[in-house]
């Protein structure tokens, strides 16, 4: 039986399931986690940690038809100056809580657009995001920008408030696939946008580059994997598109009877997949590569890869603080998230209050599972002994996990010493043998395919 045939007969071009950036996944969050509980967990820090802070900034001047993000459209700076004087609010909330001498290990500013906030709000912002707690020596602030949606002056802005690495995104450079999806951003564009942040010392460029988009070939994908190449990231996410329009309402604009069927996928992920191992890239985890010397590359194979909602990340920090409208953190305790909607933070933060409106206290299973798939989605193995670490756990309990995956999927795993593991033949079934570890009851129509 060919390996394609093996990943058929288990489901892999049917299947669809959590991409797992956290455990348990965003819809087992519910509204009995409050304010007070992000408040508390929040004073729980330890005086003289390193944390993690994560910026929301839900504005875009146009949505692109194929983003499944939480965002809105905006054509003025009126309603982003509104909202930027809210995140300034929520931040001065959280200096009252949080305990004296805690450090940023890593400062992420996502969305949405953060790159149309015009310089002035970029200053205030990061300004005022380091008297809360200031970047730690070493420590990582990265930015998503959008090319079409950057310019020197804001460039000039991000560097003078410590930007140190920037995230392009790119999704595919064919103008055919661009108009079908929304995106217009020609090669062009992004091309000069690289250039202007490596003439700004930026030495860390990440990019992400989509497959699975409608009209996509072997051949454009490779044409824009190999154009992606001459700008030299240092690291880059190739993700599978997720056609979730009934969880996206923009996403009906993309015609479904246009997009690649899963075998299809996954010959457009293997295409793309060679040409940056060809580059010299290292593989990361299940969608990630990264060049030899990027502290991702380094981290995997040091065994310190870690996986949250940005995806795979470096960073162990155990505490990451989301600002914004949506955003989620994460603490030893558990998750909370801000209001989805807008106008809900929005009155919140106006009264006084955070806007956490649901989450998840994790048990001892929760950690004990959350562990073992972080390991899988990581290392591709997962190692008993550390997991019987884990407060809760024991062999007899980690034995019944690795015996219920090696049940549902056999050879495509191996046992051994304690170790359970994923060939490299069965490795577009993570996500799936993953799934065989969650407690949780999920519904398929939540998530997106398995490749």
């Amino acid at each position: 039986m060919s390996e394609e045939s093996q990943l058929a007969r288990l489901g892999l071009f049917d299947a669809r399931v959590p991409r797992y950036t956290s455990y348990p996944t965003a819809p087992q969050f519910r509204d009995s986690i409050t304010p007070a509980h992000h408040r508390q967990w929040i004073g729980a820090i330890p005086p003289g940690s390193r944390i993690s802070l994560y910026l929301h900034v839900p504005f875009c001047r146009r949505l692109c038809w194929f983003c499944a993000c939480r965002t809105q459209g905006t054509n003025s700076d009126g309603p982003v100056r509104d909202y930027v004087e809210v995140l300034l609010a929520e931040l001065a909330l959280l200096r009252e809580v949080l305990p004296p001498g805690v450090s940023l290990a890593r400062l992420h500013w996502g969305g949405g657009t953060p790159t149309l906030l015009p310089p002035d709000l970029i200053a205030r912002l990061a300004a005022a995001i380091h008297e809360v707690a200031p970047l730690a020596e070493g420590g990582e602030f990265s930015v998503e920008i959008d090319p079409n949606e950057i310019d020197g002056p804001r460039l000039d802005a991000l560097v003078a408030a410590g930007m140190n690495r920037a995230s392009i995104g790119v999704q595919d450079f064919d103008p055919a696939i661009q108009k079908v999806i929304g995106r217009d951003q020609s090669f062009e564009i992004t091309r000069a946008a690289a250039q202007m942040l490596r003439a700004r010392g930026i030495a860390s460029l990440n990019a992400d580059i989509l497959f699975g988009l409608p009209d996509q070939s072997p051949q454009r994908i490779s044409d824009s994997v190999q154009k992606l190449l001459t700008l030299e990231p240092d690291r880059v996410a190739l993700y599978g598109y997720a056609h979730v329009p009934w969880m996206a309402r923009r996403q009906v604009m993309i015609p479904s009877d246009r997009l690649p069927r899963p075998e299809a996928r996954l010959h457009l992920f293997e295409t793309a997949r060679l040409l940056f191992l060809t580059d010299g890239y290292e593989e990361i985890g299940i969608d990630h590569f990264a060049r030899p010397s990027d502290s991702l590359a380094i981290a995997a194979r040091e065994g310190r890869l870690r996986r949250n909602f940005q995806g795979y990340t470096d960073d162990t920090a155990e505490v990451l603080i989301g600002i914004g409208a949506s955003a989620i953190s994460r603490f030893p305790q558990g998750y909370t998230q801000n209001s989805p909607a807008t106008s809900a933070h929005v009155k919140a933060i106006r009264g006084g209050a955070f806007s956490t409106a649901r989450g998840h206290e994790f048990t001892d299973d929760d950690r004990l599972r959350g562990r073992a798939i972080e390991a899988l989605m990581c290392d591709f193995r997962a190692d008993s002994r550390e997991l019987c670490r884990i407060d809760g756990a024991t062999p007899d309990k980690v034995a019944a996990l690795f015996g219920k995956a090696r049940e549902e999927f056999g050879e495509m795993v191996k046992l051994e010493d304690g170790i359970l593991s994923i060939p490299e033949h069965a490795r577009p079934l993570t996500r799936m043998i993953a799934r065989s570890f969650d407690a949780y009851s999920l519904s398929s129509a939540g998530h997106s395919t398995a490749i």
